[in-house]
């Protein structure tokens, strides 16, 4: 038997080619692992050196929170530098005029006041207060049976001299007259005019009657510019006299269902603080109190009840530290004349209108339309 043997041809493959693709594997697989234990590392590192991290980030946005930090520094000395001004502001107009002693008000500005709006507490009680420093009164109301009993109050009480002028603004073209006669010859140094709170409660502009508004316009608005408009010619005369408007702190926020009381109250600051910038130079004194609630005994709420034309009564706010008795503001509001030209006239009010400068006014908004709504 025979034996064949059948050689097969393979074609040569060269040895170094065999060896690169093992050696590109193990490349491969080498660089996979150096990877990985990298990336390994790096996690590692991340997990336990959290400040790593950290500076890291710091390094790359370095640049970013010097910028917002000077940001803030400049914005909180700012503010500081306001809250230190706003306090010297309180001292030096509510603390200091109290303790040092000054001239006396008929030196400094006359001998005679004019107070129109007397059926108001507060104006009672700032003329009981100028009264209490020897000024002679003027009262110019349209109802004598407001201020006659305080009149002869103070004449009895104080030793000065009370006048009862009736004067209607809005129903007598002539009332302006009357008003000269009582003032001619008289050193005339004050003129307080006071804006009369409305004891309604809160309505919209097209529910409050046609006459109620054109009485409330003519009374707080129309009035006091007149009567500002009579007595100042006297007060140049001399280069001397103080022209103190008070109007309210509804004037530094709008409130919903009080639209006319807040146009008035701002017409008579914005008046008060135009009429000082054009005679301050002259020698008058303009001042702007603008107080927010003050308290009511019962008496002084069913004499300014009687006397105004709204049917509902005056309602009765209880004494606090933010709502003083109308005595005691007066007292306060009195130490400021010659030394602020705006003011609440009453330190914590002050302190009430800072706050609620600081609100923002749709916040403002929203949270009168809430009580009222709740009320």
């Amino acid at each position: 038997m025979v034996t064949t043997t059948r050689l097969i041809h393979t074609p040569d493959i060269p040895a170094n080619v065999t060896f690169r693709k093992h050696n590109v594997i193990l490349t491969k697989y080498a660089l996979d692992s150096k990877l990985a234990s990298a990336s390994l590392v790096w996690t590692m590192a991340t997990v336990d050196s959290f400040q790593f991290l950290y500076r890291e980030v710091s390094r790359s946005c370095s640049p970013y929170f010097e910028t917002l930090a000077l940001v803030g520094a400049l914005y909180t000395t700012r503010r500081v530098i306001i809250l230190l001004r706003d306090c010297c502001a309180l001292l030096r107009v509510h603390f200091l005029p109290r303790m040092i002693p000054s001239k006396k008000l008929s030196q400094r500005f006359g001998d005679w006041a004019v107070v129109y709006g007397a059926a108001e507490p507060v104006a009672r009680a700032y003329a009981e207060e100028l009264a209490r420093h020897g000024i002679s009164i003027i009262f110019v109301t349209k109802d004598h049976t407001s201020v006659r009993d305080t009149a002869a109050s103070l004449s009895q009480s104080y030793g000065v001299e009370t006048v009862v002028i009736l004067a209607d603004f809005s129903s007598d073209p002539a009332a302006s007259k009357s008003i000269e006669e009582a003032t001619r010859g008289k050193d005339i140094g004050f003129l307080v005019n006071c804006v009369e709170s409305s004891s309604s409660p809160p309505r919209s502009l097209i529910d409050t009657p046609e006459q109620a508004l054109l009485e409330f316009v003519s009374k707080n608005v129309a009035a006091a510019t007149l009567m500002t408009r009579l007595v100042l010619p006297g007060m140049l005369e001399r280069s001397r006299g103080a022209v103190v408007n008070i109007s309210s702190g509804a004037c530094s926020r709008p409130l919903p269902g009080r639209v006319t009381l807040t146009a008035s109250t701002g017409y008579l600051d914005h008046f008060s603080r135009a009429l000082h910038l054009e005679y301050g130079g002259k020698g008058i004194f303009v001042q702007s109190l603008i107080p927010f609630q003050i308290a009511s005994s019962e008496q002084q709420a069913s004499s300014s009840s009687s006397s105004s034309s709204s049917s509902s009564s005056t309602p009765l706010l209880r004494q606090g530290w933010f709502v003083p008795k109308p005595e005691v503001y007066a007292r306060h509001a009195i130490s400021t004349l010659g030394v602020s030209n705006r003011t609440t006239g009453y330190w914590p009010h002050t302190l009430q209108y800072g706050l609620i400068r600081c609100i923002p006014e749709w916040i403002w908004v929203l949270g009168s339309r809430v009580l009222i709504s709740s009320s």
